[in-house]
């Protein structure tokens, strides 16, 4: 491919320019481009690419696309000659160069896009797993890590730029993968990093308060996460999937539909595809299925009501994408739980040790609601370790200090990731919402000392939650970053306390 049949797919304001040489790669970072890439220069939320055009230049691009006028005009005299091309959208051209250098895999890919603000990566994780049953490779792109048709690979971002994403799904369908499920972040939705992506089965899993730092208001964080289902600003999906215990449920169902796609709610009592009932039980739960698909009891190895509205959607969006009922019935008590979510330490414990992602107040009540459901089995406490990120939305601190303290019975209150905040000024932040409930707690900014003073409270019966970073393996203090994970610095402080085993 050639410059001239590359720029033939994107959508130009101008052109300058042309050349027959073949293009060797589509580059939005001018520190990867290499003789014969086609750099984009677009406007980012924290840089602006086209500050980098004359370093992509020295370093061979065969050409440029730029969003800014300005810009284009400016290399017009310095760089005569040089292939150029202008659009009004940056991210819409870095989306439409990748897929027609790479191949346009997403051809080839039935795509399902999962968002919402908690249960994304256990649905998307679920539905892979459920896809995999039914013997189809897979692309997963998520927060926790990327597959490729089986591959794992470490995750950048939730939503990965466009580039990225169709380089992954190039080599996702080069080894054989005829799907892609993927979790959509507000941010990736709002920037326009899904574009080029046609989505056969969209899922919404819930909308409580988080990403306030971005969005600024609860609105602009729906419209955000609506786009994927309304036909605004992306093809809408033949299938949408709508968890119908969210207030939301209703209008986002009705912009689907007027949208054009086929409408499935699920829930607990609720919903077109629903759990009439359900028993949990100490490893996981039992479900009466009830569904326009058939009817079935099912048992899971997913503990509580959250997993309970995962495991619907991922099954109703799985069935979306063609899995036969009756075979889904029969994957599910297969299914495994997901890497920090909701994940078990057992060094030989007499208490539980959980740790989980849960990093909203939302999040934390559904958390420590599933810990009181086991614990009445037991007659155990609910201790509960958490803390709220720095340089994030601050008003949830308080939200989520009243949250812990609502639903355990001893808290520690620590650090998350400070980033470049003071980890005390983050935790006096987080105390009012601790001090409007009854509950004990402690504070500790060391996030491996506040870990031993959680299990150290542990007796007998109780449950612990280590919540907040889940499935990460690294902590941000500052401008650094160390390694840290939740599970191995737990395992290390059981083993002091004189219990050994595998977690």
């Amino acid at each position: 491919m050639n410059w001239n049949e590359l720029i033939a797919e994107v959508t130009a304001v101008d052109a300058g320019g042309d050349s027959s040489q073949p293009v060797t790669g589509v580059e939005y970072d001018s520190r990867k481009v290499r003789p014969g890439a086609v750099f984009v220069a677009m406007k980012g939320g924290s840089t602006d690419g086209n500050r980098y055009v004359e370093k992509a230049r020295a370093a061979g691009a065969l050409g440029i696309i730029t969003d800014s006028a300005p810009t284009f005009d400016h290399l017009l005299v310095f760089a005569p000659g040089l292939p150029l091309l202008e659009v009004e959208h940056g991210r819409r051209a870095l989306a439409q160069a990748s897929a027609a250098f790479f191949g346009h895999p997403e051809r080839k890919l039935a795509a399902t896009g999962i968002t919402g603000t908690n249960g994304k990566t256990t649905t998307a994780f679920l539905i892979e797993a459920l896809l995999n049953a039914a013997a189809r490779k897979t692309v997963l792109i998520g927060t926790i890590e990327y597959h490729v048709a089986g591959e794992v690979r470490p995750s950048v971002h939730t939503t990965p730029e466009s580039r990225d994403l169709f380089e992954l799904m190039a080599e996702g369908v080069h080894r054989g993968a005829t799907e892609l499920v993927t979790e959509v972040s507000s941010h990736g939705l709002d920037q326009g990093r899904a574009t080029g992506l046609n989505f056969d089965v969209a899922v919404f899993t819930n909308l409580t308060r988080d990403h306030l730092d971005y969005h600024q208001t609860m609105e602009k964080y729906f419209a955000a996460k609506r786009l994927l289902f309304d036909g605004t600003a992306y093809p809408a999906p033949r299938v949408a999937v709508i968890n119908a215990h969210d207030p939301r449920a209703h209008e986002l169902a009705a912009a689907a539909a007027k949208a054009g796609s086929e409408v499935r709610t699920y829930g607990i009592g609720q919903g077109d595809w629903r759990a009439a009932s359900y028993t949990l039980t100490p490893s996981g739960a039992v479900l009466e299925l009830e569904t326009p698909a058939g009817a079935a009891k099912v048992t899971s190895r997913l503990a509580g009501e959250v997993n309970i509205l995962n495991l619907l959607a991922a099954f109703t969006a799985a069935h979306a994408r063609g899995v036969p009922f009756a075979d889904l019935v029969t994957f599910i008590p297969r299914l495994q739980p997901v890497p920090g979510r909701f994940q078990s330490v057992d060094a030989g414990q007499p208490f539980t040790v959980i740790v989980d992602y849960a990093h909203t107040d939302d999040a934390l009540l559904n958390l420590t609601a599933l810990a009181r459901q086991m614990t009445a089995q037991t007659g155990g406490r609910v201790i509960t370790m958490f803390g709220c990120g720095g340089d994030r939305d601050r008003t949830k601190r308080p939200k989520m200090g009243q949250a812990a303290g609502q639903g355990s019975d001893f808290v520690v209150a620590t650090s998350d990731n400070p980033r470049t905040e003071e980890p005390l000024a983050i935790l006096a932040e987080i105390e009012p919402g601790l001090k409007a409930t009854p509950v004990r707690y402690i504070v500790e900014p060391d996030r491996a000392a506040a870990i031993r003073l959680a299990l150290r409270e542990a007796k007998s019966g109780d449950v612990v939650l280590l919540a907040g970073k889940g499935h990460e393996k690294e902590q941000i203090l500052g401008f650094t970053t160390i390694p840290f994970d939740d599970v191995e610095i737990a395992l290390s402080a059981l083993g002091e306390m004189g219990y050994g085993g595998i977690g």
